[in-house]
């Protein structure tokens, strides 16, 4: 996968494209992470990238030319023969990402991030340019760097060979609707707070029904409204019920 990143500030990405997770898939040359600076296609003298909203108002707006300018010199580089990329927006306006989100994405060959710092953006960026605008929670940063971060991190680790254990990206939390079950590693007793037997069984059936159950009820408690679209067996259900009227009377 190659993943491009448009931004004024590609120095902030150094850290976390060297780093972890999303480091060791670079060196491994699963995802290519690179980061270009939209100022470069200015167009301008001054080198400037934003303006005055026609019809007034507070605030710049970013122009449409330096984004599509770097774009398309992105397109150029990849080549004819290139599959065509996911352009994304990162804006609170956008839709909030979710794990279905990130594996739809992990399943593209070329993904394009463009990050703004202004009042806005020049609304034909979003009408002929983006294919995807995402956001990360209904509150507004000082620019999309932080948000386009957390996206290639949500979806580079979903690629094949990037998590040391495959199954762990299957686990997580929301990949199957539900919150994930708890966790629990050596000692089996830590000051008097004890592993559940059942782990320490070795019998792998009851294990998986409990992780269920434990994955249900965290979910019922934390997120019930997720409930909504998983899909649970009707014992499930009677035991979701069942479940929810005891925590009503407690």
């Amino acid at each position: 996968m190659r993943i491009d990143v448009l931004t004024l500030f590609p120095e902030m990405f150094t850290g976390v494209f060297n780093a972890s997770i999303l480091g060791k898939a670079r060196d491994k040359g699963i995802v290519e992470l690179s980061t270009v600076n939209f100022r470069d296609f200015s167009g301008n003298k001054h080198n400037t990238v934003d303006d005055m909203p026609y019809g007034g108002g507070g605030g710049m707006v970013l122009q449409a030319e330096p984004v599509f300018g770097a774009v398309e010199h992105l397109l150029q580089q990849a080549g004819e023969d290139a599959s065509k990329p996911r352009m994304i927006l990162m804006c609170p306006q956008g839709t909030p990402l979710t794990q279905k989100k990130a594996i739809e994405l992990s399943g593209e060959s070329h993904l394009i991030f463009i990050c703004g710092h202004y009042e806005g953006y020049d609304e034909r960026i979003r009408e002929f340019l983006v294919t995807d605008e995402l956001s990360i929670g209904d509150y507004v940063l000082t620019g999309g760097e932080l948000p386009a971060m957390v996206v290639i991190d949500t979806v580079v680790r979903l690629l094949p060979g990037v998590l040391g254990n495959e199954q762990s990206a299957i686990t997580d939390s929301f990949s199957d609707g539900l919150l994930e079950y708890p966790h629990y590693t050596r000692p089996a007793d830590f000051r008097g707070w004890r592993v559940p037997d059942v782990l320490l069984s070795g019998h792998h059936a009851e294990i998986e029904k409990w992780r269920r159950l434990q994955s249900l009820e965290r979910t019922l408690v934390r997120r019930p409204e997720l409930l909504e679209n998983a899909d649970l067996t009707p014992k499930e259900k009677q035991w979701l019920e069942d479940k929810r009227k005891l925590l009503d009377r407690e």
